[in-house]
């Protein structure tokens, strides 16, 4: 089948329920491994204009397992969003899709329409397959897509895509050394709240709880007293200092956004607090400015009309579709202690990078044009602001511009600083999922992002 026909096959008509819009939609499925009968589901929203100039963005979202359609793409950063009832859509007016094609990537296999036929694999999954099975995905799905070789190309995510987006970035690096002319032409990648170094992140979420008045002082010493960040499995008196904090200090808050109401309708414990390969996590649950919009997706991508329309579940997946997966969280194997080396490589390749604060768990040598970026939301205490700066305080980066408010409008949109290789930026105002709580101040981020320049020093 050629790529035209295959592309035709995977074409959207209209969702069920979505208002009319003229840019292109494609969606369905790319066989990563064959003998496992492993398929990672997409879902492609063309640019709403000139979709043939535009960059193209491929977006994860983390857990580890959980989707990126049912956050990047309904909550965040896509051009829809889903009604109350569940049945139908609304546009986002800040969608990035405005400034570049947006490609949704639900992995790895067991997160939502993506799937295995190899039970063994959603007990075994971790970092390393994570990465190879994505790098499997661009190089057929760019086959598909034969007009998006050789445009440019960044990834973004957040929260534990704070490990799936750089180790795919080096993933994609190292392919691109075959070829004197690469089609996947990575520039950079931006990241938001990422799990990043697994020591300093945990110091730096325990002080945010401190910081913030959600723990006691004799808490706080407790914890550090008792926890050693550095080992992978806590001593038991860390873990019930922890729990202590977590059952009887915390209160019934979305850690995800302290100062937001919390969804009253859900059934999910969103209070529970996991300790996992040395990061302290809050089980992702309800956030956002409609702390009850993961609900919306869980009734909507569960209608029969809508699975098909999006050409998805296919060979009747045995189970329902869930924003996220606990077989993959709590079976996950591998996982980076830390993300540092890696940033390191990746700067020394030339890559642009930016990192703004979102989510997050407890350039020149190859003529690459850009670099990362971070940033963070300011009331996410899962994965906080402080964890981030911790984290990259130990990459000894050398500043080109000092810390400085950015504005967006007449009011600060967050603080941010430039280094040589990465852009460190935070967003005001925002909890987990910073373009859910914030989304003209991450549309105007991610605008910054894609034409290199920093971030507005004035109104």
């Amino acid at each position: 089948m050629g790529s035209t026909e295959e592309q035709e096959r995977d074409r959207i008509s209209a969702l069920p329920g979505q208002p009319a819009v003229a840019f292109s939609q494609y969606s369905g499925y790319i066989t990563v491994n064959e003998q496992h009968g492993r398929a990672l589901f997409y879902w492609l929203t063309e640019a709403t204009s000139n979709p043939q100039s535009r960059p193209l963005l491929l977006w994860l979202n983390g857990g580890p397992g959980c989707s990126s359609v049912a956050y990047g793409a309904s909550e965040e950063i896509g051009p829809f969003r889903i009604n109350k009832t569940g049945s139908s859509l609304y546009l986002n007016q800040y969608s990035w899709n405005r400034e570049a094609n947006l490609l949704f990537l639900e992995s790895p296999a067991g997160v939502g329409f993506s799937y295995t036929n190899t039970s063994s694999d959603l007990k075994d999954t971790g970092d390393k397959r994570t990465a190879g099975d994505a790098l499997a995905f661009l190089v057929r799905w760019f086959s598909r897509f034969h007009q998006y070789k050789y445009r440019d190309f960044y990834i973004a995510g957040e929260s534990y895509a704070g490990h799936y987006v750089p180790q795919l970035a080096k993933k994609v690096h190292d392919y691109n050394k075959a070829f004197s002319h690469p089609i996947i032409n990575l520039k950079g990648f931006i990241v938001g709240n990422a799990v990043t170094d697994n020591y300093h992140d945990t110091v730096g979420t325990v002080a945010f709880w401190w910081s913030h008045s959600i723990i006691s002082d004799s808490t706080y010493k407790s914890i550090l007293k008792n926890c050693n960040f550095k080992l992978d499995n806590y001593s038991q008196q860390c873990d019930d200092i922890v729990n202590y904090a977590n059952n009887h200090e915390f209160g019934s808050i979305d850690p995800y956004s302290i100062y937001t109401p919390t969804c009253l309708t859900s059934t999910t414990n969103h209070t529970s607090l996991r300790l996992k390969n040395a990061l302290v996590r809050r089980r992702r649950v309800l956030s956002g400015y409609d702390p009850c919009s993961e609900n919306y997706a869980e009734k909507y991508y569960n209608i029969p009309d809508v699975q098909k329309a999006l050409h998805a579940n296919t060979t009747g997946i045995p189970y329902k579709w869930t924003a996220c997966s606990n077989d993959l969280f709590n079976n996950w194997q591998d996982s980076q202690f830390s993300m540092l080396p890696t940033y390191k490589k990746l700067m020394a390749a030339g890559l642009k990078i930016w990192v703004y604060r979102l989510i997050r768990q407890f350039c020149s040598k190859y003529q690459l044009s850009n670099c990362f970026k971070f940033g963070s939301g300011d009331t996410d205490s899962v994965v906080p602001v402080t964890a981030t700066r911790f984290s990259l305080s130990h990459l000894n980066l050398t500043v080109k511009t000092a810390w400085y408010p950015w504005y967006s409008g007449s009011q600060v949109g967050g603080w941010t600083e430039v280094y040589k290789g990465l852009t460190f930026a935070t967003v005001r105002g925002a909890g987990h999922e910073v373009p859910q709580f914030q989304p003209k101040r991450a549309f105007l981020l991610f605008q910054s992002f894609l034409q290199g320049r920093e971030l507005p020093k004035s109104s």
